[in-house]
């Protein structure tokens, strides 16, 4: 009865405006007090759990993302997806798909994806005579892959949450991230097709080389920090503060287009976000071990239990459950609350953990583009200049794509494992 009067009350604070730090802050401290348990030992929860080198990673990730930012290696990295697959169907479209796989890589974050590649295709898809509504879903529909590929600031936070490798789990989001761009782009290409979308002529092959040299600098990003985390050059710290070098050496000494003013915004920035996400860490740390404590995993695992044995049928409702929370709460939220009551669950139906944390940071970011807590959805309307109704109906059919890509993750295991099980074994 306390857990279940817990979560009203968490629901309660979360519609009155309340941050979510603040919620589970509050939420924890009833607790205590009604388990007349000494209130110190939130702090030491709190504590506890952000004082780890592995979660350290996350302000470098952010600031090495500002920094490629900072770069403004998006028109490069647009010129080279045209480069590459703007002769297909749907032209500037398969760019803003395939330039969303590059810029993920850089960024890690469906948001600045969303805001940095939508605030130069959109514009140009509108110029070249796409619906701006088409434009804008093709925007936030493909920036969802900004998560999956590494580097992934989403994928840190699980892997120390869950306590899993963060160099499986940032290979595992390799493959995955290549199928959510087939999809989009087959999609895409079935699509122009029937609404007569154009396209551009082949490139040819000295342009190609001219652009992929270009954007060289953009693919190399995610490179540098897998390849020294796989080769145990460096840890995945020491691989996000690699980043961040990487990242002022560009924007210092090779472009030059970073300077102490802008230096100085992006640190301001980076600290604010971290700041915000280390305080919900910390704050659902505490919330998470008084639903270990209260056996909420354990009571979870039984109830689906009755559901069914088949560890992918558990999967699935899984992931319509991760897909029905996106909707009311935003990604990083929603994932450092589940993760630590989630993963022993399906633990213990015999899920892989590094796969599932892969299904889970995807099903939760498509919430973004989900009505009504949709982030993505209001930077894509906004750039676009279009109403909220316009943005959602365009947005309709390419959750087809997104649920394919889904299904095809949860169904085909070695889609996330199959590349860190050959590099580590298993």
């Amino acid at each position: 009865m306390l857990i279940a009067a817990m979560l009203v009350l968490l629901l309660v604070f979360l519609a009155m405006g309340l941050p979510l730090a603040f919620a589970l802050g509050a939420m924890s401290v009833v607790y205590l007090y009604f388990s007349d348990i000494t209130i110190a030992l939130l702090a030491q929860r709190m504590t506890a759990a952000v004082d780890s080198f592995l979660i350290l990673a996350i302000p470098f990730f952010y600031l090495a993302g500002e920094l490629m930012n900072a770069c403004r290696l998006t028109d490069r990295i647009v010129a080279m997806a045209k480069a590459l697959v703007g002769h297909i169907s749907g032209g500037l479209a398969q760019v803003n798909i395939f330039a969303s796989m590059l810029f993920a890589g850089m960024s890690g974050s469906a948001t600045a994806d969303t805001a940095a590649l939508g605030s130069v295709l959109i514009p140009a898809m509108k110029k070249e005579g796409y619906p701006a509504p088409f434009a804008a879903a093709v925007t936030v529909a493909s920036a969802m892959v900004g998560p999956i590929i590494p580097p992934s600031i989403a994928m840190v936070i699980y892997a120390a949450l869950a306590d899993v490798s963060v160099g499986r789990l940032l290979l595992a989001g390799i493959l995955p991230g290549l199928t959510i761009i087939a999809t989009q782009m087959v999609f895409t290409w079935f699509l122009a097709r029937w609404r007569g979308y154009p396209r551009y002529e082949r490139a040819p092959v000295p342009e190609m080389a001219k652009a992929v040299w270009r954007g060289g600098p953009a693919v190399l990003f995610p490179v540098i920090i897998v390849g020294g985390i796989l080769s145990g050059v460096f840890t995945p710290t020491e691989a996000a503060a690699v980043a961040v070098l990487y990242g002022l050496l560009l924007g210092v000494l090779v472009y030059r287009n970073v300077g102490p003013a802008q230096l100085w915004h992006t640190l301001a920035n980076v600290s604010l976000a971290s700041a915000r996400i280390l305080l919900i860490i910390a704050a659902a740390a505490a919330f998470s071990w008084i639903m270990v404590r209260e056996q909420v995993p354990q009571s979870i695992a039984a109830g689906l239990a009755t559901l069914s044995s088949d560890p992918t049928v558990i999967l699935l409702v899984m992931v319509a459950l991760l897909l029905l929370v996106g909707l009311f709460m935003v990604a990083s939220s929603a994932e450092i609350v589940l993760t630590p009551i989630l993963v022993p669950v399906v633990v213990s139906f015999g899920i892989d953990p590094v796969h599932f944390g892969v299904l889970m940071v995807f099903s939760l970011i498509i919430g973004g583009g989900t009505p009504p807590v949709g982030v993505l959805l209001f930077v894509a309307q906004d750039i676009a200049k279009i109403s909220f109704g316009d943005m959602v109906r365009a947005m309709l059919p390419y959750y087809v794509p997104l649920f394919v890509a889904v299904l095809l993750i949860a169904l085909f295991p070695d889609l996330s494992l199959w590349l860190p099980n050959q590099v580590f074994g298993g």
